[in-house]
């Protein structure tokens, strides 16, 4: 039975899962197939073809089956394990993990999360929380994952977990690619380490492969880390753009009063995405370049909202910037929004309401108190990074006709990216 071939997973198998709260949800499925769900029971036909046809028949085994193959799992007890492992290399509980892995050999060499690639084996998952004792201890028992086990842990910034690895490598030349990971996550000791053991910003022919691409796309938003690590490729020899686009990716004030000072029309200029994200430096379309509201044909002030640049958004409002200034509009009629609409719809929100931060809106005050107007009108349309699938439709491009700062939050198919905070300040605004 556990052989048969399984359907494609239809959930998502968490980083650190909960074994009570998996009980719980295979409970829930048994009483709802008893019921006579039917979307309880197409779920269970689906992934448990085998199981009995007659509902009193069907036992908390058969949901416990069904379930464990929706997440991916050959198994329940496949996925019991799983659990068991994550949670006591989250607690550096040694002998936990040892028990785990000498009862059971294979899971030295799958997937810990079992369909999560990126955070690996056992070794390399216990690279990315920094058990250093666990991951000598499964290296002692064969485990060799020890190249995605660095790369996990500079993109985590566990630096002497790092160091150790490399020295378990027996010391090698580090690889192109290996500042990617801490671009990633914008990680400055990641990229301090790497670049300390060898890594290079530009290869011998003198091309860069500095992962500047990687440094403006993410999906995380950390203005001093980005500035930092843009400084440091610099240090290293690399050369970047010099462009009003690149200064306030990098943070630097002084350049962008060196480019106002060479072109007074800066403060109202608007940039193409290729300006915004240089194919040059590997920068991919308006979809991989991970942002909230488009940012193609906007202003520097747009910039500033997406990439939480609010002490450069202080001075270009000092400098006379208009704060409704409208990003261009297109031949379909798309654009117009002002910074405004970036505020209330962003990356930076994204990660206060997935880390379920405080609710702060400190931007959209800002340009409140500078005169922005919540009543102007803009037409936008949006399709998500495939980074987002599962959770929402990425294949689908949204339009949204004549909308309002306020009524583009409302109105946007991920609330997630959506501030309320933004939103209640601009309604308070227009009372």
């Amino acid at each position: 039975m556990s052989n048969q071939k399984n359907p494609e997973p239809t959930r998502h198998f968490p980083v650190r899962p909960d074994l009570d709260q998996l009980k719980h949800q295979a409970k829930d499925l048994l009483r709802r197939v008893r019921n006579g769900d039917t979307e309880a029971l197409a779920e269970l036909n689906s992934f448990h073809p085998n199981a009995p046809q007659q509902l009193t028949a069907i036992k908390l085994a058969h949901a416990q089956f069904a379930l464990a193959r929706s997440y991916g799992a050959p198994s329940w007890p496949r996925m019991v394990q799983s659990c068991k492992l994550i949670d006591a290399i989250w607690n550096d509980d040694l002998d936990a993990v040892r028990d785990l892995v000498t009862k059971h050999p294979n899971l030295i060499h799958e997937n810990a999360g079992i369909r999560n690639k990126n955070w690996g084996p056992p070794l390399t998952y216990a690279a990315n929380v920094g058990r250093n004792r666990i991951i000598k201890m499964l290296y002692d028992l064969g485990a060799r994952d020890l190249e995605t086990a660095i790369d996990r842990a500079l993109l985590q910034s566990k630096i002497d977990t790092a160091r150790m690895l490399h020295q378990m490598m027996g010391s090698p030349p580090v690889p192109d690619g290996a500042l990617a990971g801490a671009a990633y996550t914008l990680s400055t000791t990641g990229t301090e380490l790497a670049l300390e053991l060898g890594a290079k910003v530009f290869d011998e022919n003198g091309n860069s492969v500095a992962p500047v691409d990687v440094v403006l796309e993410t999906d995380s938003r950390k203005p001093a880390a980005k500035h930092q690590i843009l400084e440091l490729y610099v240090k290293h020899g690399l050369t970047l753009p010099d462009t009003a686009v690149m200064a306030l990716h990098r943070g630097r004030i002084d350049l962008l009063e060196e480019h106002l000072r060479r072109d007074p029309q800066l403060l109202s200029r608007t940039f193409t995405h290729e300006e915004i994200y240089p194919p040059e430096l590997g920068c991919h379309d308006e979809v991989l370049a991970t942002q909230g509201t488009p940012l193609a044909g906007t202003t520097l002030l747009h910039l500033c909202a997406d990439y939480d640049e609010i002490e450069i958004a202080h001075w270009l409002l000092e400098q006379g910037m208009d704060p409704n200034a409208g990003a261009n509009v297109d031949a379909e009629g798309f654009g117009g929004h002002t910074a405004l609409f970036g505020t209330v719809l962003s990356q930076p929100n994204y990660w206060m309401n997935r880390s379920q931060q405080p609710q702060q809106a400190a931007f959209t005050q800002l340009l409140l108190d500078r005169g922005a107007d919540p009543t102007i009108r803009a037409s936008l349309r949006k399709k998500l990074h495939p980074g987002y699938g599962g959770r929402y439709d990425v294949e689908k491009t949204y339009e949204y006709r004549n909308v309002t700062a306020v009524e583009w939050g409302r109105q946007f198919h991920a609330q997630v990216f959506v501030s309320e905070a933004a939103i209640r300040l601009i309604e308070a605004k227009l009372m």
